[in-house]
């Protein structure tokens, strides 16, 4: 999978796009997180800000690059449950919302094989 040498930035910017609006909007997240985890959901949310913004400054950085390429597939795979919820979730609203909600779904696996091909080039340039 070939990428620019700007691809882990733009990965790095998506992350913390993602990890900023986790504390922006706590709630809207909140909705997302599955019952069987223990605790609050807003404890759940917040994690997982901080977690994206963590990974989205080691994928900024090269000497931390490649690991944290590869953290980031991993929680993109630790989410999905979360992505699933959501879709089951939204299957009355409306029929863009319920299609957002489904359409997260496949993406997941260009994110984390963007993510992996990232950690696989060493230096983030995959």
């Amino acid at each position: 999978m070939s990428r620019s040498p700007r691809s882990p930035l733009v990965l790095a910017g998506l992350l913390a796009t993602a990890g900023v609006a986790h504390f922006a909007t706590p709630r809207s997240f909140d909705a997302t997180i599955p019952r069987a985890l223990p605790g609050e959901p807003r404890t759940w949310t917040y994690a997982s800000g901080a977690v994206e913004l963590a990974l989205a400054a080691g994928l900024a950085l090269p000497k931390t690059r490649r690991a944290a390429a590869l953290a980031t597939a991993a929680f993109f795979v630790g989410v999905f449950p979360a992505n699933v919820k959501m879709a089951v979730d939204w299957r009355h609203r409306p029929a863009p919302q319920k299609a957002a909600a489904i359409g997260r779904l496949p993406l997941q696996i260009p994110l984390v094989l963007w993510a992996r091909s990232i950690a696989e080039n060493g230096k983030g340039q995959a």
